[in-house]
């Protein structure tokens, strides 16, 4: 069980580098462990006259997180690390004196760590994210970067009693959502559970102490059954003649609490589960051990679950069966060999060879190598830093759904995973190029939510693109982070288009086009906008952040010192729309304009265009300023389908709405949505959203509409 915050905040001081060195010197050479002494007489001295809020000298902070490191028995370099991390940050140290000093591996590592304090945020949460995106990129690139950050975290953890109580909640708050998260994907147990006691503590004091309260009120009667169990345990082992360590375990507090506010379980249910932990030698010894504990106690149906075979997201492997024991009381069994509970204890950090080691990230599991990966393709694809510190938290929660693909290869995905999440697991193209799902050769909807075993298999097509309407339902970052960065970069291609034609159109007037436009004063404009590209600026008029009219004149032969174009009297050409422009080009549902209806287009800053009806009350009313507004026209030939809203007044009887909506159908229309509004009893207005090519064929649906002997009357409806 964690240590309580205000007796570490007593004790924790106590440690100092003398005690540091003796630990070391268990398992580091004789030069390494003077680089650390080293390293604490150029920290004490960057430190000096620092204190902690506590009043300790600032010191002993790098000193307490350097020796929960040592305690992993990390290599050399990151108990320097430890040590000198905060210099860059707190103190005037420069990264080039460390990297003088001690190398670039260990102030590289120190500056992964160090937060922006040369940057000023808007917001709290700005500064927090970017830090963080910061610290996971340095994390990429060497893993040894979250180590010393978590040993940072822990030690601040087990002495924040001394800080106030907003800022007490905040950085448990933090700790409990980012970092003992980040522990458990990376398999440090050891760290992670203190890290969420603690922060449980701190930010839940009163729910704390009732737990603690009632678990040390129960423990007396446990440790008689325990031991009761214990007994029968060890004497069946060795009746089988099986080697292996037996231990009883107990929950930890932050676990026994989410268990019983996740699954609204009373203590008594949630804490009478006893749970022992059998380590052998060799993974067969694993499976002989289950078949004992099965032949003494009864499994559980539905309650083993093997991740030796498939292991945890985090590299955890053990097998675990619920059983029911004796006294009516069931019993929770692991089982797992040495490495794995070695590795269950340590994560990534059990993966070190640790004398005269230099070996990195290299050496830790698959299982967070592919996690580091997917991290970085999140950042890449991230608009922000806020964006992706929220793909990471979706993230940091991997409860395991494992599916099959049609080749029998396991895939793991996030509890309440859907096609869509697979398809992108599988392969970004596969995500961008999904049209439909096979789930145990049945085909099913795109949102279908996967279970344990099933098989699933995507169908792609060349061409097929990302739908925005995926957001509602993925549950991976990654699918998230992919669907986002497409809708982004399909946004910015649509915004060039529309602004290239916007500004031909307004350059028209001056009777030049763009590619006639000197060089010089393209980029002198660019220049006074602040922009980098010509891309960037036909961006800017596409969105309406700029008014093509003034950017056409700016650009114009008066503009440069030639003709004044403006005198030879040319019109602006009204700009052409074809109705497939995509997501910078939008048809306004207030008046919902068709093929044949006089339009008028409307520039909203940082949206793109609006198209109405030139005849909308929005455009009547003078909502929108003239320079906002440009003449547009239909391209002839349009085969595109536009949604359309009808009133139609029926007599009310049985049937009518059926008929009604057989008519529609036969016209070549679509019926999109019905609303039905009751009149005077005696009649009903049924409302249409459809779809239809043109004006042409609208008036052909409502002819055939109101032929019907109990259509009373029909309407368009109209902004």
């Amino acid at each position: 069980m964690a240590t309580r915050p205000d007796i570490a905040a007593e004790t924790g001081s106590r440690f100092l580098i003398s005690d540091l060195c003796k630990m070391l010197e268990s398992y580091l050479d004789e030069d390494q462990v003077q680089d650390v002494y080293r390293a604490y007489l150029f920290g004490a001295e960057a430190h000096e006259g620092q204190r902690r809020v506590s009043g300790e000298p600032y010191i002993y902070h790098p000193i307490a997180a350097a020796r929960i490191l040592a305690e992993l028995r990390l290599d050399h370099k990151t108990i320097v690390a430890a040590i000198l991390h905060d210099v860059i940050e707190d103190t005037p140290t420069a990264k080039e004196q460390i990297a003088d000093s001690f190398g670039t591996e260990v102030a590289e590592l120190v500056d992964g760590v160090s937060k922006l304090t040369q940057i000023e945020f808007e917001t709290q949460a700005e500064a927090q994210a970017e830090n963080f995106r910061k610290m996971i990129l340095a994390m990429v690139r060497d893993i040894r970067v979250i180590l010393v950050k978590l040993a940072d975290r822990l030690h601040n953890m087990r002495t924040l009693g001394v800080m106030p109580p907003d800022k007490r909640r905040r950085i448990a708050r933090e700790t409990l959502d980012i970092y003992a998260p980040i522990a458990n994907r990376l398999g440090i147990n050891a760290l992670r559970v203190e890290l969420e006691d603690l922060g449980f503590a701190a930010l839940y004091p009163l729910r704390y102490k009732v737990l603690e309260k009632a678990v040390l009120a129960s423990r007396g009667h446990r440790k008689e059954v325990l031991n009761k169990i214990e007994a029968a345990i060890k004497r069946r082992v060795g009746q089988e003649e099986l080697q292996g360590r037996i231990l009883s375990r107990e929950k930890h507090l932050y676990s026994l609490y989410k268990k019983i506010r996740d699954k609204t379980l009373s203590f008594e249910e949630t804490y009478d589960v006893y749970a022992f932990r059998i380590v052998v030698d060799e993974i067969d010894t694993c499976y002989r051990a289950l078949g004992i504990m099965h032949n003494l106690f009864k499994p559980v149906p539905g309650k083993f679950k093997d991740y030796i075979a498939i292991p945890k997201a985090n590299g955890y492997q053990s097998l675990h069966s619920i059983l029911f024991g004796p006294y009516g009381v069931p019993i929770e069994v692991q089982i797992r060999t040495e490495e794995m509970d070695k590795i269950a204890e340590s994560g990534v950090a059990a993966h070190w060879v640790y004398k005269g080691s230099e070996e990195n990230i290299d050496q830790m599991n698959a299982g967070a190598r592919e996690w580091l990966r997917e991290l970085l393709e999140m950042q890449t694809h991230a608009g922000d830093s806020l964006e992706f510190l929220e793909n990471v938290k979706l993230d940091l929660f991997p409860d395991a759904v494992y599916v099959f693909t049609p080749a029998g290869e396991i895939m793991k995905l996030q509890h309440g995973a859907t096609v869509i999440d697979f398809a992108y697991a599988v392969h970004t193209d596969v995500g961008n190029t999904c049209i439909a799902s096979r789930v145990d050769r049945q085909l099913v909807p795109l949102r279908t939510v996967l279970r344990n075993g099933q098989t699933v298999e995507i169908v792609t097509a060349v061409g097929a693109h990302p739908s925005p309407a995926w957001l509602s339902f993925v549950v991976s970052a990654k699918a998230r982070s992919n669907i986002r960065h497409y809708q982004k970069n399909l946004k910015r291609e649509e915004a060039v288009e529309l602004g290239r034609r916007m500004l031909e159109r307004a350059l028209g007037v001056f009777e030049t086009s763009a590619d006639k436009v000197p060089g010089k004063r393209v980029r002198a404009l660019l220049d006074e906008y602040h922009l980098k590209t010509e891309e960037d600026l036909l961006v800017e008029i596409g969105l309406g952040r700029r008014s093509s009219v003034l950017v056409a004149q700016a650009l114009s032969p008066s503009g440069y010192g030639g003709s004044d174009a403006e005198n030879n009297g040319t019109a602006m050409q009204p700009l052409v729309i074809k109705g497939s422009e995509g997501m910078v080009t939008r048809f306004s549902k207030c008046c919902r304009p068709i093929p044949g209806d006089p339009v008028v287009g409307v520039i909203t800053g940082g949206r793109g265009m609006m198209i109405h009806t030139q005849a909308c009350r929005n455009i009547a009313d003078d909502k929108y300023p003239a320079e906002n507004c440009i003449d547009v026209q239909w391209e002839p030939g349009l085969d595109e389908e536009f949604p359309v809203e009808i009133s139609v007044i029926v007599e009310e009887h049985r049937g009518v709405l059926a008929r009604v909506a057989t008519i529609i159908g036969d016209t070549d229309s679509n019926i999109e949505n019905v609303g039905i509004e009751e009149r005077d009893g005696l009649t009903n207005n049924l409302l249409f959203r459809l779809t239809v090519h043109n004006r042409q064929h609208l008036a052909r649906v409502m002819r055939r509409v109101r032929s019907l002997p109990s259509v009373i009357k029909i309407s368009r409806t109209k902004g």
